[in-house]
């Protein structure tokens, strides 16, 4: 065999180890009328799966990779990020692993998943074309990051799986955020979500209502702060959070609660839980001094 071949031969067997790494952990899951979707096993006796893969939230069930059907009970569901949780008794299943960091555009990907009745798990190849956010979807909420692939959503298939060569899993492959786009939810934000579904079984977002971008700090405007970066204000909403509790347009947020804000990610991740509805406190640069603000974080719709 030519060494051509021989690394052809070598990445397929390795596709196929990821394959079946990850295999396991998914499973088949019936919970709507027509065809069956596919869940991921993320935790002891606890699947995670897209919400509109959940039609109804009674009378469900999932096959394993060993032929047993088991009754699932529905935890509760996050449709802004297309997300649903269902516990399991009896499972056995160890939780599949997710990707440290985020997925790099040009990487290689796998959606894996249960479609159909096979017994055995489908496979479909392609690359990880764009990693986004925020984006609208089609029910009208708001997935706040997201990965782009060129791997054929197969029906059935959501819910499943999108890993990387060594079959961890970078995302929760979904159709029902948007038509015709091969979309995943980042694993860690998938992840994270599935935890506050556990918990609580709902998750609250929040907002402030402002327009901002990322910017460093000069040296000679950090005020005292450690850190390398902000949120600079490019609008404030009228009669929002923000315009109510001060926040003018040119401040550059560094905190909320004590904990840094570098960029919109980080932002939106303390835009959760029980902070919502509740006075927090907003630390801001304003004309090279650090000025403190009490903001009632809303609840975005």
């Amino acid at each position: 065999m030519d060494r051509s071949g021989e690394s052809l031969s070598l990445l397929s067997d390795g596709l196929a180890d990821a394959v079946e790494r990850v295999s396991p952990a998914v499973v088949r899951l019936y919970g709507r009328r027509r065809r069956p979707a596919s869940g991921v096993v993320f935790a002891d006796g606890m699947v995670l799966t897209a919400s509109h893969a959940v039609e109804r939230e009674e009378d469900l069930s999932v096959e394993l990779h060993d032929g047993r059907t088991l009754a699932a009970s529905f935890v509760g569901r996050d449709s802004a990020s297309d997300l649903a949780v269902l516990a399991v008794e009896e499972l056995g299943v160890e939780a599949a692993t997710p990707v440290e960091g985020e997925a790099r555009v040009g990487q290689l990907a796998l959606a894996v998943g249960r479609s159909g009745r096979d017994r055995g798990v489908k496979a479909t190849f392609g690359i990880v074309g764009a990693v986004g956010g925020p984006l609208r979807t089609r029910w009208g909420g708001r997935l706040d990051r997201y990965i782009q692939t060129d791997a054929t959503p197969y029906p059935g298939l959501s819910g499943g799986a999108l890993v990387n060569v060594h079959g961890r899993v970078m995302g929760v492959v979904t159709s029902g955020t948007s038509r015709g786009i091969s979309l995943a939810v980042p694993a860690d934000l998938a992840w994270r979500t599935a935890s506050t579904l556990a918990e609580q079984g709902s998750v609250k977002r929040g907002y402030l209502g402002v327009l901002s971008q990322p910017v460093r700090l000069p040296e000679s405007q950090k005020a005292g702060l450690e850190q390398n970066g902000g949120l600079l204000v490019g609008g404030v909403e009228e009669g929002s959070p923000a315009d109510r509790g001060g926040v003018m347009l040119g401040d550059v947020m560094v905190s909320l609660e004590g904990h840094a804000v570098e960029d919109t990610e980080d932002l939106l991740s303390l835009l959760v839980g029980d902070r919502v509805g509740r006075g927090v406190t907003v630390e801001v640069l304003r004309g090279g001094e650090l000025v403190t603000l009490q903001v009632a974080v809303g609840e975005r719709g």
